[in-house]
């Protein structure tokens, strides 16, 4: 006869709360307070202050069996962890060398692709204004980066006939460039 063993229930305790749910009970209550504290902490820098109050909220998650969003007696927690964030961004932030450029590259716009979808669209518009001969030899020379040696032997051609359509094909790409309102030196308009 085998001896049977007692199973005990486990007592049932607080249902762990959705993450989702966790969450959007704590922005709510607490994510306004949290957030300007942080942006007075940050000196009004409001992207790094919801950077913070973001780190502060998967720390709360974390310990979201022992946190009730819903008490208030959970808000020294959640200042207390966002005040020692702050301070241990500061501390990093002044751990590394300070960063140096030229302030005036800072202001420069960035490039959206825009720009060189319109170039290529010009450049492409500009080479059919070629003749067949010229848009080969540039293909090769320029785009395939072949010597002239190298194209001279695919074309068929003397050395010297890849140089002379080389000279010819880009000076009449400079011209259809320039009627299409593209100068010398990559600008895009008139000197004036």
């Amino acid at each position: 006869m085998s001896a049977s063993v007692p199973t005990e229930d486990p007592i049932p305790g607080p249902p762990e709360p959705r993450p989702e749910e966790f969450l959007r009970t704590l922005y709510h209550l607490h994510g306004n307070a949290l957030l300007q504290f942080a942006a007075r902490r940050l000196e009004g820098d409001w992207h790094r202050a919801e950077d913070v109050l973001q780190e502060v909220a998967i720390r709360a998650w974390r310990h979201a069996s022992e946190l009730d969003p819903t008490s208030d007696s959970v808000r020294p927690w959640l200042f207390t962890a966002l005040r020692n964030l702050v301070i241990d961004n500061h501390r990093a932030r002044q751990a590394r060398p300070p960063e140096t450029g030229d302030p005036e590259l800072a202001h420069l716009p960035v490039s959206d692709g825009v720009d060189h979808m319109l170039t290529s669209q010009v450049l492409i518009e500009a080479l059919g204004d070629l003749r067949p001969a010229q848009r080969e030899v540039l293909l090769h020379v320029h785009y395939l980066g072949r010597s002239v040696n190298q194209t001279a032997k695919v074309l068929g051609v003397p050395p010297g006939t890849v140089k002379s359509r080389t000279y010819y094909a880009a000076r009449a790409m400079r011209e259809a460039l320039h009627n299409r309102g593209m100068y010398a030196g990559g600008n895009d308009r008139a000197p004036g």
